[in-house]
């Protein structure tokens, strides 16, 4: 993990590494020269409240095992009670270990809450903005936006998660939806600061998720395109929002995940149920790493 600091000012990282992926040159004005094609593959598992610390360990290793695939990033987020023997049951596997919130706060009176201190040492990446979080704790786009600087200024590979409710969509109103969420989120936040940190987006439309439903690939991939607009074009990162990687989420699965990864504008999966299954998890790690091995070929004939 990253070297802890914890001031509570996002860092300006002029020339940034982030774990699992490439160094990040930018330009004069702060415009990553990265494409699309050096974006990475990621497989993100989020376990939500599922598991204990009796068989959490076991499971992230038989994952990792299964999972033994190049060029894919992959992430498991267990509950905060499992992230020690998670921890533990992957080291030397190559798989990177997330929690699945953190406090925007360093330290205080915040009962239940978790600090980025005390994932030092236990996760690398954390998961921000998730629906169910904003659904049951109402959690606003500023709040998110407070905990995506904390996560930044310590060290953690933020995964921030957008997305819109069913009736949203039928009024014509996901992509308005996502860009204020996106706005309220990132307001003020300096791009290359978050691209060396590795931020990355989860598009995951709420009416999908544990639902058994999912977006069409095309619609995914056109809300994928919708947020880089946002990204380059509202907030100001130019060519910098060609290089976030952006997932879907919502109820993927083996069978699905090569349809949504067809789409050049979508880089992986935050996956739920599907990945306490060992199975599934391979199935969609596999499907992941044929598609970054055609990329990286087509990118060679560029």
């Amino acid at each position: 993990m990253a070297s802890q600091s914890h001031s509570p000012a996002v860092p300006s990282l002029p020339f940034g590494r982030f774990a699992n992926g490439p160094s990040v040159p930018f330009g004069a004005r702060g415009r990553s020269v990265i494409m699309h094609a050096m974006r990475p593959l990621i497989i993100a598992a989020n376990w939500k409240m599922n598991t204990t610390s009796a068989d959490a360990g076991e499971l992230a290793a038989t994952i990792a095992a299964r999972t033994e695939e190049p060029g894919v990033i992959r992430v498991i987020c267990p509950p905060f009670v499992c992230l020690s023997a998670v921890r533990d049951a992957l080291v030397g596997k190559g798989v990177a270990v997330g929690a699945q919130n953190v406090h925007h706060e360093l330290a205080g009176a915040y009962t239940g809450e978790i600090s980025a201190a005390m994932l030092d040492g236990l996760a690398t990446w954390v998961i921000l903005g998730h629906s169910e979080r904003r659904r049951d704790a109402h959690e606003t786009d500023e709040l998110i936006g407070k905990k995506l600087a904390r996560a930044i200024s310590s060290g953690l590979r933020p995964i921030l998660c957008v997305g819109e409710l069913l009736a949203e969509r039928e009024a014509g109103r996901a992509v308005e939806i996502v860009a204020d969420q996106l706005r309220g989120a990132l307001a003020g936040k300096d791009p290359e600061a978050l691209v060396g940190a590795g931020f990355v987006i989860a598009y995951e439309p709420v009416w999908a998720i544990g639902t058994g439903r999912t977006a069409s690939s095309a619609d995914a991939a056109a809300m994928a395109d919708a947020i880089r607009s946002t990204l380059a074009a509202d907030l100001g990162w130019g060519q910098a929002a060609e290089s976030v990687p952006i997932l879907y989420g919502g109820s993927v699965t083996s069978a699905n995940i090569g349809e949504f990864l067809g789409e050049p504008s979508i880089d992986g999966g935050l996956v739920g149920g599907a990945s306490l299954k060992p199975d599934e998890m391979a199935g969609m790690v596999a499907r992941a790493a044929l598609v970054a091995r055609t990329r990286a070929q087509d990118k060679g004939v560029r």
